[in-house]
C-alpha cells in the first residue's frame, strides 16, 4: 500500500498549477504592490513563489489589511463562519475595488 503525502501543497495538482502562457516567473511588480491597512484584497496565490504562500484552502478568499508583519501582511478573511488572520506576501494577493 502506498502512503498519500502530507505535506503543505498536497492535492493542489489544479488549483496550484500555471496556464501555458503564464509559466514561468511573474513580474516583479507583484512583488512591490504596497498595501495599506484597511484595504480589501483577494487571496490569488501564484505557484512559481514558494515563500510567504498561504495554505490552499484560502486560495480566491477575499479579505481586509490589518496589518504588515515585514514584507508580509496580515490578512483577516472568514472560514466558516470565523475569523481567521492569515500572513501572506503580495505576490499571493490581488488588489479588490
Amino acid at each position: 500500500m502506498v502512503k498519500a503525502s502530507k505535506g503543505v501543497r498536497r492535492r493542489t495538482r489544479n488549483v496550484m498549477q500555471k496556464r501555458p502562457r503564464q509559466r514561468g516567473l511573474s513580474p516583479i511588480t507583484h512583488e512591490v504592490q504596497r498595501f495599506e491597512v484597511g484595504d480589501k484584497a483577494a487571496i490569488n496565490m501564484d505557484p512559481s513563489v514558494h515563500k510567504g504562500m498561504a495554505s490552499v484552502k484560502f486560495q480566491g478568499l477575499t479579505g481586509t489589511v490589518t496589518g504588515k508583519r515585514g514584507d508580509a501582511y496580515l490578512l483577516e478573511i472568514m472560514d466558516g463562519g470565523k475569523k481567521k488572520q492569515v500572513i501572506i506576501r503580495p505576490q499571493h494577493m490581488k488588489r479588490m475595488k
